[in-house]
């Protein structure tokens, strides 16, 4: 049984026969102290996806409803905990209905306010913008919260949803590089950094999944953590990251640079990439692995025990013109034994795209930094459903490209689906209506919101769909408000 067939068991209709949004779908396993404050957030969140990027006052339409979002965000008794409940008991749902390994995807953002108090939200950091007229340096306050995602894609590149979320905020806030005159960052207990994110998602994220075995967790540079080796060992999990630290191996007396600059290449691998002008360009990779002794930092060998991993190091032969020179070093406790595994595991990194796509989703789309709360509870408790909103976006976009066998009910209502069928039978007046497939309710979803559907053209992007959801649901109204005035 496919992926498809799996999901569209799961997604399956409510016993009144009425067919089920994915909001209720979604929504399932929420739960509040007070059964008012789910219904409100149901309806907070069915307003705010029927009007992707618009302010709460637009998405809901009169002051009463404005009010009791309002009243919801600042509730006490509402956290983003609860709010993303529901979404990921939903997630863990569908990587059950999946086969195959499960990446999970973990990184940081950021997202910027413009406040006059800024004590009321907080602070992400502080930089030098400039100077003052006596010399002294000017520096600049971005206000802001942070948060870590960790969200769970198949190896077709479908996201399946969030597995885990942190937010916080700093009060005061000193560079890396101020820190290191005053003490050795290594020697820091990890409980003690901000890093310490990383592992909480990683531990957050295997309990809820339950099945540690099928899971790669994936990074960039700032999760070089030794810490986060031990972490996915004790859980029995796997990882694979991008390392920027020469770390002690072997016998304490080299590094991990030494050890793979005795090994010859063991084979090359072409890509296409962009330079700095758009242009596709070949880049021919040089690939060289070796399974390594690690030891952990000096000051916590008492702490932490050696691991066996791999590292694996892709870099270019020659230095490319208009564009930076490809120089990836990769950690993992997974084996690479030939150059084809070795291929695999640049795939499955390249794949840590797709969180940034949905950090864009969330800043962009669902135009998250444009909110006009006042302070950092009430920010969190947003930021929390834009990211199931966010998430949603993201899925519409990628199913068709994941699947092409799945049925339309999998994504849309039944009458979302009549819909979108008479407007592509009115677009194609040559043609007589066809039975609607996932392929043309989403490529008819694209066009609402722009997209040109030529034989050339790439699959329809984030935006598109985001814009054409907006759309369908300004025509659904419509259509309903029609049919009972006629009836």
């Amino acid at each position: 049984m496919g992926e498809s067939a799996r999901c569209e068991r799961q997604r399956g209709r409510s016993e009144t026969g009425k067919a089920e949004t994915w909001i209720d779908q979604e929504l399932a396993d929420t739960e509040f102290c007070d059964e008012r404050l789910g219904k409100r957030f149901r309806s907070l969140l069915q307003r705010l996806a029927a009007n992707p990027g618009q302010g709460i006052p637009l998405a809901c339409e009169d002051w009463a409803n404005t009010k009791a979002a309002y009243r919801f965000l600042d509730n006490g008794r509402v956290s983003e905990a609860e709010i993303l409940a529901g979404h990921f008991q939903a997630t863990r749902d569908r990587v059950a209905g999946t086969d195959g390994p499960i990446f999970i995807l973990h990184d940081t953002t950021e997202f910027s306010f413009k406040r006059e108090d800024i004590a009321a939200v907080g602070i992400t950091r502080k930089a030098v913008v400039g100077k003052y007229r006596g010399g002294a340096p000017q520096h600049y306050t971005a206000c802001g919260i942070l948060m870590h995602s960790s969200l769970a894609v198949t190896a077709e590149q479908l996201p399946l949803g969030l597995v885990a979320a942190k937010f916080w905020t700093r009060k005061k806030f000193k560079g890396t590089n101020a820190l290191k005159k005053k003490i050795n960052p290594t020697r820091v207990p990890i409980e003690e950094k901000e890093s310490f994110r990383w592992l909480e998602n990683l531990r957050q994220s295997t309990d809820l999944l339950q099945d540690p075995t099928r899971c790669v967790h994936i990074g960039d540079r700032e999760s070089d953590i030794y810490e986060l080796f031990c972490t996915a060992r004790d859980v029995g999990t796997h990882f694979l990251l991008r390392t920027c630290v020469d770390r002690l191996a072997g016998d304490g007396t080299h590094t991990i640079a030494d050890e793979i600059a005795e090994v010859r290449c063991k084979g090359v691998h072409r890509v296409e990439v962009q330079d700095r002008h758009g242009n596709l360009v070949e880049a021919i990779l040089e690939l060289r692995f070796r399974r390594v002794r690690v030891l952990p930092p000096i000051g916590k060998q008492s702490r932490y025990p050696q691991l066996e991993l791999t590292v694996l190091h892709a870099t270019e032969r020659a230095r490319p013109r208009n564009r930076e020179r490809i120089d990836w070093k990769l950690i993992t406790d997974l084996p690479v034994t030939s150059r084809t595994s070795a291929i695999e595991k640049l795939h499955w990194y390249a794949m840590r795209w797709k969180i940034e796509t949905f950090h864009k989703i969330l800043k962009s789309g669902c135009r998250a930094e444009h909110s006009k709360l006042r302070t950092a509870e009430r920010l969190v408790n947003l930021l929390a459903i834009f990211c199931i909103l966010g998430w949603r976006i993201f899925w519409i976009t990628m199913i068709n490209r994941s699947t092409r066998q799945a049925v339309p009910t999998l994504a849309f209502t039944p009458l979302e689906i009549d819909l979108l069928n008479r407007l592509s039978s009115i677009d194609a007046t040559a043609k007589s209506r066809q039975r609607p497939s996932l392929d043309s309710c989403l490529t008819q979803l694209a066009r609402l919101g722009g997209y040109l559907a030529r034989a050339g053209d790439a699959p329809p992007g984030n935006t598109v769909m985001w814009r054409g959801l907006s759309r369908l649901t300004d025509i659904e109204i419509g259509y309903l408000l029609g049919t009972q005035k006629c009836g």
